[in-house]
């Protein structure tokens, strides 16, 4: 089997941001095989849950074909040989039952005992110890907080032993429950292997067992690949024994060795002498920021030397950042009014001033000679920038995570190489995938030789040139900044939603595809790696406005509109999952899906990137549902057109046909005869009966003639 990767609990005590990486490697796996083992013992479960219902249904089926000559039929129920028939299945049917029940319990021993043991007890042992070691470590950081704030005044002695009894406490107590979380999971990484194997190498034993008596091929077949994985499996076992013990042993080894480290005073300087010949240095750091005039904070970040920078990295970041230059800078020790072990750090040009606090006088005194002495050989140099390269080999790996576990084991070793070409670090950068993408390749989502643009650059009047060619635009121009001739106030005059943030443009790429997930954090991953390489530090303040009907990036001096990303391109939103600062999107023209671009836009702000995110679907959220409402307005617009169209055909009609019933009217008064005078002289007077044939016969000509 190949190698086990581990924690190493030796770096347990310095508890760097390297170590809490790679940390949550091993909590990312310990999640994953938690999540396949209670797939795995539900499927097993299933198995013999099934196992026990067929040993019921055939110790069922024995006891009813026994029960066949009580059974009253009323044809046939003498017939001897279908009754000692049925009786000779019912003994094999009642052994194979036998048979079966000694599966179930087999089953339930070899199968599902092992699997059950390690979800309930080591899964849930992983769970616990990381959630006292999050309390440790919680601890530890308020314990730290309050020791940094301690006054230089000797007046509260006692105050002061407090604070460190009360360091020394936390510290001890975080590295001792980070050694035996640490130890859980190495075991771990043994015990999966163990909790997948003796579960199926009991359940093929069972089976075998059960078809041993008719299957003697079988097992003659199967008992080698089984006797080796039985080998194998005490093997690991072994292995796993041996490696406890040596972890058992390492770690009551540190806390012997790490027992007068714990405390953050200053110790012995026979044990423990000051170096003053460090040309790398990294640790723990409080570095004041300005939050007024006057008023400042301090924050604890984790600095390190790289080449001939000073760098710096928060605990959940996943990159460093530049805090000054070290080339021809200058350090003192300075003496601040609320902070003691303090140094400050003057750039060469003497612009920019970082003050420091370390926590003991030792530390002090060696980042001042640390500092010193990158500085005076790198002023001492003819070439500045190989001598950095040199001082630090490994500069662009602080920087640059490495995205798989053997690379982050490896980049914690020391290595010999030689100097790393700068072309090679950078081309390096685009082309490693990231650990979070599991099912799509780099490849899938950003290609390796895609640029990246750092300056706001409007793709606006590129496309309008191109749809000027086919379009007839009417009395609308385009300038470089995507406005139009027109005033662009009178888009976003009618939406009912204005939302304004403050962001800062960090850069865009083109990707290949605009659904995934995981292209936006690929994408802020590469532009922060290539910003970091390349120190690029300036950044495009602008205003971004978030209507129901597009994005706009506004200047916050002329007020013109830099970019404007209507809202139906944008396919995507989502923030950094660690710095909610960081935000980004995905558009996607509207065009034919095989021949459009999806451009991602990523972008920092003052405020909670997720809000920014909540916003920009509320938009689009509200733009759908106003082109619902007009397309329901538009569609009984259209009903009430027909009805009202449908009544004038109707009067129409009507009209008509009193125009024929007069008509018809007429003709028939005008086509009756006269009545003829009689002999003398008078008129004939015709009789009821045949008055009333007259007049029928005039109705149905009328109705008739109306028909017609």
């Amino acid at each position: 089997m190949p190698g086990i990767e581990k924690l190493p609990i030796e770096e347990t005590l310095e508890d760097s941001p390297q170590t809490r990486s790679l940390l949550g490697v091993f909590e990312e796996d310990t999640a994953a095989i938690s999540n396949y083992c209670t797939q795995l013992y539900q499927a097993m479960q299933r198995i013999y849950d099934a196992q026990n219902e067929l040993s019921a249904a055939t110790h069922l089926t024995s006891r009813l074909l026994k029960e066949y000559d009580k059974q009253r039929f009323p044809l046939g129920g003498d017939d001897e040989v279908m009754s000692s028939t049925l009786q000779q299945f019912a003994k094999v049917i009642d052994e194979l039952s036998s048979c079966h029940a000694v599966l179930s319990t087999q089953l339930a021993d070899a199968m599902m005992f092992p699997i059950t043991q390690f979800k309930e007890r080591d899964l849930k042992e992983i769970l616990t110890l990381k959630e006292v070691f999050q309390i440790a470590s919680d601890d530890h950081d308020v314990a730290i907080n309050r020791y940094s704030r301690l006054s230089k005044r000797r007046e509260n002695d006692k105050l002061r032993a407090e604070v460190v009894e009360d360091v020394y406490t936390s510290r001890k107590k975080q590295h001792q429950t980070m050694m035996h979380y640490f130890c859980s999971l190495n075991t771990l990484q043994y015990k999966k292997k163990t909790a997948l194997l003796e579960p199926l190498l009991g359940y093929m034993q069972a089976q075998i067992s059960f078809f041993k008596l008719g299957s003697e091929n079988l097992t003659q077949q199967w008992e080698e690949f089984l006797g080796t994985i039985g080998t194998s499996v005490q093997n690991v076992r072994r292995e796993m024994e041996e490696e406890v013990g040596q972890m058992q042993q390492t770690i009551q080894e540190m806390e012997r060795a790490c027992d007068a480290l714990y405390a953050p005073c200053d110790p012995d300087p026979a044990h423990s002498p000051v170096s003053r010949n460090l040309t790398r240095k990294q640790g723990y750091l409080y570095i004041r920021n300005k939050t007024g005039l006057v008023s400042s904070s301090w924050e604890r970040q984790y600095f390190f030397t790289q080449g001939g920078n000073l760098m710096q990295q928060g605990r959940g970041e996943v990159a460093g950042g530049l805090v000054t230059d070290l080339d021809n800078s200058s350090v003192m020790a300075v003496d601040c009014d609320d902070r003691r072990f303090c140094f400050q750090v003057t750039s060469f040009d003497g612009k920019k001033v970082v003050t420091l606090q370390a926590e003991s006088r030792k530390e002090c005194e060696e980042w001042i000679s640390t500092i010193n002495n990158i500085s005076r050989r790198i002023y001492l140099s003819e070439n500045a920038e190989e001598l950095a390269a040199r001082v630090n080999q490994s500069a662009l790996e602080a920087v640059t995570p490495s995205p798989s576990f053997q690379q982050r084991h490896e980049s914690m070793r020391p290595t010999s190489k030689g100097r790393t070409g700068r072309a090679s670090s950078i081309s390096s950068v685009g082309s490693e995938p990231s650990p979070a993408l599991s099912v799509l390749s780099l490849d899938a989502l950003v290609a390796p030789e895609t640029p990246i643009q750092f300056d706001i650059i409007s793709p606006v009047s590129e496309e309008n040139s191109g749809q000027s060619k086919t379009v007839p635009q009417s009395c609308r121009r385009s300038n470089p900044f995507g406005e139009s001739g027109e005033s662009t106030a009178e888009d976003s005059e009618d939406s009912i939603l204005h939302q304004l943030f403050i962001v800062r443009f960090l850069g865009s790429m083109e990707v290949k595809t605009a659904e995934s997930v995981d292209v936006i954090s690929e994408t802020m991953r590469q532009i922060l790696a290539a910003r970091a390489i390349h120190n690029i530090f300036r950044m495009t303040e602008s205003h971004l406005l978030v209507t129901c009907d597009c994005l706009k990036l506004i200047d916050p001096q002329t007020q013109v509109t830099r970019l404007r990303f209507p809202l139906s391109t944008v396919v995507q939103c989502l923030s950094h999952q660690d710095n909610k600062r960081l935000f980004g999107f995905v558009l996607q023209s509207a065009s034919g899906r095989s021949d459009s671009r999806a451009m991602c836009y990523i972008f920092e702000s003052n405020n909670d990137g997720e809000k920014i995110c909540d916003s920009i679907g509320l938009a689009k959220q509200i733009a759908l549902h106003s082109e619902m409402d007009r397309k329901a307005v538009e569609k009984k617009k259209e009903e009430d057109k027909a009805k009202e169209k449908q009544k004038e055909e109707l009067s129409k009609q009507r009209q008509i046909e009193k125009d024929l019933e007069e008509q018809s009217r007429l003709i028939a008064a005008s086509s009756r005869p006269a009545n003829p005078p009689g002999s003398d002289g008078q008129f004939l007077v015709l009789s009821n009966s045949q008055s009333e044939d007259s007049d029928a016969g005039e109705e149905g000509k009328k109705k008739g003639e109306s028909e017609a």
